[in-house]
């Protein structure tokens, strides 16, 4: 069972839509799959026609009167499930410094669930907090969406500081582009000179493409109202790289 956290410090570069989509992929290609929606703005939820409520809030989740596997809601499609946004979520950073060893938390509350998935993905906020140090201690693997703009190397090197610098040797990070548009030259720029600079960068890029853009109007991960097309064959071919890069231990 691997854990893996879609994540970036900067909102807006299609977290969600990577955890949604390789999720649905996951499932469809018969792994029990899970996504936990830990923004409090619920786009997951909102996406798989779940309500962001969690009984109890994050309080009586955090603290363990409430197991996450009775938060747990099925979705409409066969293997995947969600763990449900709550808009309580937005106080996490405060119920998890309530508690000892905080950073450990999530991956505890985590724990009885790793026998029943093969797959865990975490949409996460976008910020550095104890929230997210909690989600570098959960996960095995960090999924890193890069916009090609000049502030993506900043972030990309802050981040991987970070895991550096806190030795989260564990913690196994996967950057590639996502919303990248190869008509634009500074973006077609930006790709070649962050892949030499960082030859850890997947080759598959996500484009930007108003069938992606539909997700909300849908509400269902993009597989599922396009069976084919350039976005989504860009899904199948990262989940594709992903699994042939993850680290087997």
């Amino acid at each position: 069972m691997k854990i893996i956290a879609t994540y970036n410090i900067k909102g807006g570069v299609g977290k969600t839509a990577t955890a949604v989509n390789l999720a649905f992929i996951a499932a469809q290609n018969n792994f029990k799959t899970l996504v936990w929606d830990l923004d409090p703005q619920g786009a997951s939820s909102f996406y798989f026609r779940v309500k962001p409520k969690v009984k109890g809030g994050s309080k009586a989740m955090v603290a363990g009167r409430r197991e996450l596997e009775g938060l747990i809601k099925a979705t409409d499609f066969e293997n995947l499930d969600l763990l449900p946004a709550d808009f309580s979520f937005r106080n996490l950073d405060l119920v998890l410094d309530a508690r000892k060893k905080p950073t450990k938390r999530l991956k505890k509350l985590l724990t009885p669930l790793t026998h029943d998935y093969d797959y865990i993905f975490l949409d996460c906020p976008p910020n550095i907090s104890l929230l997210s140090e909690s989600i570098f201690e959960a996960s095995d693997i960090l999924l890193s969406p890069i916009i090609p703009t000049t502030l993506s190397l900043r972030t990309l090197e802050q981040l991987k500081k970070y895991i550096k610098d806190n030795k989260l040797n564990h913690l196994q990070l996967i950057p590639f582009f996502s919303m990248a548009d190869k008509r634009k030259k500074m973006h077609r720029e930006i790709m070649e000179s962050l892949a030499e600079e960082h030859p850890d960068i997947l080759s598959t890029a996500i484009p930007y493409a108003s069938d992606i853009e539909r997700m909300g109007w849908e509400r269902m991960p993009l597989g599922a109202y396009v069976r084919k097309s350039r976005a989504t064959e860009a899904y199948m071919a990262l989940w594709q790289e992903i699994l042939g890069v993850i680290r087997l231990t």
